[in-house]
């Protein structure tokens, strides 16, 4: 069963939503070369050709733009993910094959990463509609990698949830030096062992 989640947005023009991804894609840019603080609203707006004011209108702060930016960045990683499908057999084992695959896309660009986690560790109520979505496309992913042949469980939910706030945990201590990438990849497989500890029961 594949999980398919769109990100929130207001209904766009196709030149509206080209220039939503030139932002996107400035905001990315400056964020790779220097974090949380080189993404000025700004610079932005000058690195995608369009008027500050434009540029507030489509996201009012730069926690907005960088939650929208790992929105972004989550649905590629979905894409690519779907077209190469984890190899494992069991389900445990493809999500935390999976999980681990985008947490070393994540890895190959640490500032963009630290920018991204920073935006949602900052966001508040009035970001909740993007963090949401930044949650619906982590699930997703979790789903897909699952492969499940029937709608979840309540608990194989639950077991997603604690799935993916362990992954985002495991992003945040990297990022900060509290952990080593083998250290993330033993918890994230633990993590996944709630898969199928919450796997319904065949029928007899």
């Amino acid at each position: 069963m594949t999980a398919e989640v769109k990100p929130a947005a207001l209904q766009l023009t196709e030149r509206q939503e080209a220039r939503r991804r030139r932002i996107l894609h400035a905001s990315a840019r400056l964020a790779s070369r220097g974090g949380f603080d080189a993404v000025q609203m700004r610079e932005v707006a000058e690195n995608s050709g369009v008027a500050l004011g434009t540029l507030y209108r489509y996201f009012p702060s730069k926690v907005h733009l960088l939650v929208a930016t790992m929105q972004d960045q989550l649905q590629h990683m979905h894409e690519t993910l779907r077209k190469r499908p984890p190899t494992e057999e069991e389900p445990a084992a493809r999500v935390a094959q999976t999980l681990m695959r985008a947490f070393r896309a994540l890895q190959r660009e640490p500032h963009l990463a630290d920018a991204m986690v920073r935006a949602l560790t900052f966001a508040d109520r009035s970001v909740s509609p993007e963090v949401d979505t930044v949650s619906r496309l982590t699930t997703a992913i979790i789903l897909d990698a699952m492969g499940l042949d029937e709608a979840p469980t309540a608990e194989q939910l639950s077991a997603v949830r604690v799935i993916e706030h362990t992954w985002h945990s495991a992003l945040i201590t990297w990022l900060s030096g509290r952990a080593s990438i083998a250290q993330v990849k033993i918890d994230i497989e633990t993590v996944c062992r709630l898969i199928d500890l919450t796997a319904p029961t065949p029928a007899r």
